[in-house]
C-alpha cells in the first residue's frame, strides 16, 4: 500500500499536468476498477487536485469528483504528444505502450492527451459522485487528522485516548485515529521519539504523544521532500524511485547499528506488521513508568 508522501506525489504531478484539462471521453476496460457513470465526465475540466489520506480527489466542473485509490498496484500514466510520466507501481506499463493488460480506465482529454490507470491485481479503484458525497465515504468520513494538519494535537489527542489499551503502534496505523500513516512512518517516528513500538496508549504522557506525532510529520515531510520512500513499489511523479529509505533510521535495517547509539535494529512484529526498532533507544518501560 502506497503511503502518504507517496501518495501526495503523484497528486503533485497530477496537479502540474492536467490542472485546467477537458475531459473529452473515458474508456473503461475493467467494471470493478470504475464506479458511476463515466459518461458523466465527458465536457468536464479538472479545477483541483486534493488528497485525503491515501485518496485522491480530482474535482470537476458541476461539482463532481473523481476519487481515486490506487491501493498496492496502482498507477497513474500520463501521455501527451510532448510529454509523459508514470506514477506508482514500477512496471514497464509506467514507460511501455498503452493501453496494455493492466490498464483499466483511460480518460482522454480534448487536447489529445491521455490519463491511463493501470492496476495489476484490479485492488484499486475510481469512483465518480458529488463533491458533497465525497467526505462521506467510509474510509474518508471515519479517518482522523493528517500529521501535517495545520494543528493536528487537539483530535489527534481526543481519538487516540480511546485506545488505551492498544500498543502505540497500532494506534498510529488505525486510520481513525491519525490519517496517512503506513507502517514506515509509524516505525521512523517511534525511533525518532524513543517509544517502544508495542507500549500502550496509556502507558504514555501526553508529552510522549506529542513527540511521536511531531516525529511522524518530520519523517513524512522529509519523505516528501526526497520523493517519497518506494518501498519496493512506487516511483515519484516523474517515475523516479523515492530516496526517503536512504534516510530512513529504522525501516529495513534490521542487523545494521543504529545511528543514535550503535545497537543493532531489531525486526519483531507488533500489531500484525514487520516492525523495526532499537533495543538500546526504544525500551518498553514497565506500565507502572508512564512516559
Amino acid at each position: 500500500m502506497p503511503e502518504l508522501p507517496e501518495v501526495e506525489t503523484v497528486r503533485r504531478g497530477l496537479e502540474r499536468l492536467i490542472l485546467g484539462s477537458v475531459v473529452a471521453s473515458v474508456e473503461v476496460l475493467t467494471d470493478k476498477s470504475f464506479r458511476g457513470d463515466p459518461a458523466q465526465l465527458a465536457g468536464r475540466a479538472v479545477n483541483r487536485i486534493g488528497r485525503r489520506g491515501k485518496v485522491l480527489i480530482i474535482e470537476l466542473d458541476g461539482q463532481l469528483s473523481l476519487v481515486a485509490h490506487l491501493k498496492m498496484t496502482g498507477q497513474m500514466v500520463y501521455r501527451s504528444d510532448e510529454s509523459g510520466w508514470g506514477a506508482g507501481h514500477p512496471t514497464g506499463s509506467l514507460i511501455g505502450q498503452l493501453p496494455d493488460a493492466s490498464t483499466r480506465v483511460i480518460l482522454r482529454f480534448t487536447d489529445g492527451a491521455a490519463l491511463f490507470f493501470n492496476d495489476q491485481r484490479k485492488f484499486g479503484w475510481l469512483a465518480l459522485m458529488p463533491n458533497d458525497q465525497v467526505a462521506a465515504i467510509p474510509l474518508l468520513a471515519q479517518m482522523g487528522p493528517e500529521p501535517l494538519d495545520g494543528d493536528p494535537w487537539p483530535e489527534f489527542h481526543r481519538r487516540i485516548r480511546r485506545h488505551q489499551r492498544t500498543s502505540i503502534k497500532a494506534a498510529l496505523l488505525n486510520q481513525a485515529v491519525v490519517g496517512g500513516i503506513g507502517n514506515i512512518y509509524a516505525d521512523e517516528a517511534l525511533w525518532a521519539a524513543r517509544t517502544h513500538p508495542a507500549s500502550l496508549v496509556g502507558d504514555l504522557s501526553d508529552r510522549k504523544l506529542r513527540a511521536i506525532l511531531r516525529a511522524a510529520a518530520s519523517s513524512i515531510e522529509l519523505s516528501l521532500s526526497l520523493g517519497g520512500s518506494t518501498d519496493r513499489n512506487y516511483v515519484d511523479a516523474e517515475g523516479r524511485p523515492g530516496a526517503y529509505l536512504d534516510f530512513a533510521e529504522v525501516f529495513r535495517r534490521d542487523g545494521r547499528p543504529c545511528r543514535r547509539c550503535g545497537q543493532s535494529i531489531v525486526k519483531t512484529r507488533v500489531a500484525g506488521r514487520g516492525t523495526h526498532f532499537c533495543p538500546h533507544c526504544q525500551r518498553l518501560k514497565p506500565a507502572s513508568a508512564k512516559s
